[in-house]
């Protein structure tokens, strides 16, 4: 199926397919690096540079901004918190849910590994793309996403 935009023709599923293999090769690329020099994935990376710009945040506010079931975040959460780079503690204003926070050593680690991600992707990003169709695609990506989470589209319900 093909879309009409202005005087071009885009091949949509050609189009989701090349995004969804971008990202992922991104993604595993990132990991691969983070995992080499810091002993974390890409997914954790997100999840404590999360935690990081928005301390005191809940399970469930990471799995609305990462669109990932509430058990699978949870889950990640034990794995940092077993590393010693996150902390749980009590909500006051809800004690069915924890408030999360990076620890000291977390905090490092989300530093260093920022560099690091920051580093690679620049590599991975070609030259080519570095001016107004890296714009471009960012700002498309950004509409996008911005539609999607409006109208809760693709939202995990677990």
């Amino acid at each position: 199926m093909a879309s009409k935009a202005g005087d071009e023709t885009v091949d949509l599923p050609g189009f989701f397919a090349d995004l969804v293999r971008c990202e992922t090769r991104l993604y595993n690329a990132l990991s691969d690096r983070l995992r080499e020099r810091h002993g974390i994935v890409t997914s954790q990376f997100e999840f404590l540079r999360y935690l990081r710009d928005r301390p005191e945040s809940r399970v469930a506010d990471l799995a609305a901004e990462f669109a990932v079931g509430i058990g699978a975040t949870s889950k990640g959460i034990d794995r940092l918190e077993r590393q010693g780079w996150v902390a749980r503690q009590p909500n006051p204003s809800d004690r069915r849910s924890s408030l999360l926070t990076l620890t000291d050593d977390g905090l490092q680690l989300v530093d260093a590994a920022e560099r690091t991600f920051t580093e690679r992707l620049a590599e991975l990003i070609p030259d080519a793309l570095a001016a107004s169709p890296l714009t471009a695609a960012a700002q498309a990506l950004s509409e996008l996403r911005s539609l999607l989470e409006r109208d809760q589209i693709g939202t995990p319900t677990g």
